[in-house]
């Protein structure tokens, strides 16, 4: 793996969350990731892109927009983007903190913003993104219903309750990242996760996000049809 650094300027960035660590798997995002990693360095400042084993010029405009860039030399998988980047971020001695964040721009950083907040003030170890908390987000019905069917499976498979299982924005402190060990390279990596973290008895809350379901995210794969195979994963595994 290849590990492209950009040297940041600090005394710009005195504002900005030095103990945090954005993690953002990355797979073929050249149209929108500059402008996601803008929006994510206006308030974190360290940024770590795994390269999933992209065709285009991802990970070249995202070194550009001031990430780092840690490279899969072929598409492995989101699961093993995330767990490439949670051990990336572990090698920084002075990190307490990581968010998970997708590279299409479906998250917000504001509600970002507001996980690392709860996980700062001691509310919880860990911090789940919802995007049924509020009605903010505005999933198709057959969408909607497809995840929550997914919802229902990890919450009895996992022994946890949460309402959204398999939103890819979390907050997660160090101590309970260190146990983390994913090994499921799929979207059924979701459910392995939560299934680690209630296994390790780590405190959890959830937030209310907004997941923004533009034409562009919709065309990288957030369709029904894609949820039903989160689903088949689920099940067979």
């Amino acid at each position: 793996m290849n590990d492209s650094r950009t040297v940041h300027d600090s005394t710009s960035h005195d504002s900005r969350a030095h103990d945090t660590w954005v993690v953002i798997p990355l797979y073929n995002e050249g149209q929108v990731i500059t402008d996601v990693i803008a929006q994510v360095r206006g308030a974190f400042d360290q940024v770590v892109c795994v390269d999933d084993g992209s065709m285009d010029d991802s990970a070249e405009l995202a070194a550009s927009a001031g990430a780092r860039v840690v490279r899969h030399p072929f598409n492995l998988g989101q699961g093993a983007a995330l767990q490439t980047g949670f051990d990336y971020a572990l090698s920084d001695p002075t990190m307490k903190y990581v968010v998970t964040f997708d590279a299409d721009g479906q998250h917000q950083i504001a509600d970002a913003i507001g996980m690392v907040e709860r996980l700062r003030v001691g509310e919880a170890d860990v911090v789940f993104g919802s995007r049924f908390l509020d009605e903010r987000s505005s999933p198709t019905l057959g969408k909607k219903l497809v995840l929550r069917a997914a919802v229902g499976y990890t919450n009895m498979t996992t022994h946890t309750r949460l309402t959204d299982a398999h939103n890819g924005l979390r907050a997660i402190s160090r101590p309970v990242l260190k146990q983390i060990r994913i090994t499921q390279n799929g979207m059924a990596h979701a459910s392995e996760l939560v299934a680690q973290i209630g296994a390790s008895k780590a405190s959890y809350v959830e937030h209310p996000v907004h997941i923004l379901y533009s034409d562009y995210s919709k065309a990288k794969g957030q369709s029904l049809w894609n949820s039903i195979n989160i689903l088949a994963e689920l099940i067979l595994r």
